[in-house]
């Protein structure tokens, strides 16, 4: 007869040896701790064949973090009472699998119970308890042997391992998601400072324009910023060079500045002797070598120009005006414009193939009046700015003062803003009214859509307060905060 007890422990082995298996895949599994725990009850309890059995994990501070139950009749008891229980203390002081013979567990009844800790390192993570083995078969008592204990001793570890790397996955993804989000913020509140100057960003499209900058400022694609005028075309192109990492200049040209003889040689250079008294110069090409060139205005370029810009990014080198040599050159070219680049390609006016090089990757800049939320931020930080500039307390603006400001429709944008915000602190005597806010927009209506300027905004506001006394200057002046003498200074 073959031995069956032996045929069926070596059985037994190989079912603990296959379970140990599958456990090591399982728990290493990326995923909720209770998850985690309800598997590897599931998985042991058929092995060991307990009539009841609980797994629990605590929190590093003491509570309970998941629990499972097997074999509970009525309400199963929690996680934190059963870390009340009397053997959880026992486990952490002995350190090692426990077995004990009669006795009571979380109000259960035993004849015989096993426990073991789950711990990685000397850390305390949980514990594991098996109550009474199945009666089965013959109906003898049966009891946990030496080979279950091994086999129990062999899953607290995997399990205690498989915890502490699931704890250190999550702190890690906390630790991401706090980095995150205080990166958003400190993005959101001041995303960048550049010369003095600053981006400010609470509007969602302008965090994604900035998201999208971060992205795209160290690959050496050519970037067109798009956008209304005084919408911060000049900062973008400045924020792209400051995260480029390139050790160049950034070098800066406005194309609608200079007739076309002029930003020829202003680009590329002129070779000495071209015409008398004339010193060769370098081009803004080759003083941008190793760094940033940002032509404003592209779409203004008249086509010959356009066609030795194309040439230049084409073969990576410029000859000077006059000159005949080719000087090669590493630029990373940033245009911007406030044109309609692809009616102007239609029109003929702006060469296709040079639209095309420009625009590896656009970037589109609201005007201010689809990001309102920006202005209160913005009218902060030009108020601060100015007033840290002149040397003079920072007023108060008044709330309805604000709310005319978060209401206008802003032609030119940001820069017209920062205009109205340093023509109103100017003016103002103690506070930012809504008087002189609603002032001073009235002025900028009667402007048209072009920005207004700082003196402009001043002349045309001592005007009305002139008109209102009747042109009587001593009240004017009163008014004003001024003495009349100032009033003459300024021309009234």
């Amino acid at each position: 007869m073959p031995n069956l007890p032996a045929r069926f422990a070596e059985k037994r082995r190989i079912l603990q040896l296959e379970t140990l298996y599958d456990l090591a895949l399982a728990l290493h599994a990326n995923r909720p701790e209770q998850e985690l725990v309800d598997e590897l009850l599931q998985r042991v309890v058929p092995v060991l064949d307990p009539a009841a059995a609980v797994a629990v994990t605590r929190e590093p501070w003491g509570g309970a973090r998941a629990a499972a139950t097997v074999g509970w009749a009525g309400e199963p008891p929690s996680g934190d009472t059963l870390l009340e229980e009397p053997l959880w203390r026992e486990l952490l002081t002995e350190g090692r699998l426990l077995a004990r013979r009669g006795g009571s567990f979380a109000g259960r009844p035993f004849a015989e119970l096993v426990a073991t800790p789950l711990a990685y390192r000397g850390v305390f993570l949980g514990f594991l308890a098996f109550v009474d083995k199945e009666v089965r078969g013959d109906g003898e008592e049966p009891s946990f042997s030496d080979d279950d204990r091994r086999f129990l001793d062999s899953v607290a570890a995997l399990a205690g391992v498989a915890l502490d790397s699931l704890r250190n996955v999550e702190r890690l993804e906390t630790q991401r998601e706090r980095l995150a989000e205080e990166n958003k913020a400190l993005r959101g509140r001041l995303v960048d400072e550049l010369a003095g100057q600053r981006i400010v960003a609470q509007a969602p499209e302008m965090r994604q324009i900035l998201e999208v900058v971060e992205r795209v400022a160290p690959r050496g694609v050519n970037v067109l910023v798009r956008g209304e005028s005084g919408t911060g075309k000049e900062l973008i192109a400045k924020l792209l060079h400051l995260l480029s990492g390139r050790e160049g200049a950034l070098v800066a040209l406005n194309c609608a500045a200079l007739p076309e003889s002029l930003l020829e040689s202003e680009l590329f250079g002129i070779e000495g002797g071209v015409a008398t008294g004339v010193q060769a110069r370098s081009g803004k090409f080759e003083l941008a070598d190793g760094g940033t060139l940002f032509l404003d205005e592209i779409g203004d370029m008249q086509p010959s120009v356009q066609a030795k810009l194309l040439r230049a990014l084409q073969e990576r080198e410029v000859v000077r005006l006059g000159g005949a040599k080719p000087i090669p050159v590493d630029v990373r070219l940033v245009a911007a414009t406030h044109r309609n680049l692809e009616q102007r390609v239609e029109e003929g006016s702006f060469r296709e193939d040079l639209y095309y090089r420009l625009k590896g990757v656009e970037v589109h800049l609201p005007p201010l009046r689809e990001r309102r939320q920006d202005i209160p931020h913005l009218v902060r930080h030009f108020n601060e700015e100015f007033c840290t500039r002149e040397g003079i307390p920072v007023p108060p603006i008044r709330s309805e003062a604000l709310a005319l400001l978060m209401a206008y429709d802003f032609p030119g944008n940001v820069r017209e803003l920062q205009n109205l915000v340093e023509g109103a602190i100017s003016l103002s005597e103690g506070e930012v009214s809504a008087d002189l806010v609603r002032s001073l927009l009235g002025a900028a209506e009667k402007q048209g859509p072009e920005p207004l300027d700082l003196a402009t905004l001043e002349r045309r506001h001592i005007g009305r307060v002139l008109d209102m006394t009747d042109g009587n200057k001593t009240a004017a002046a009163r008014i004003l905060g001024v003495d009349r003498k100032t009033l003459q200074r300024k021309g009234f």
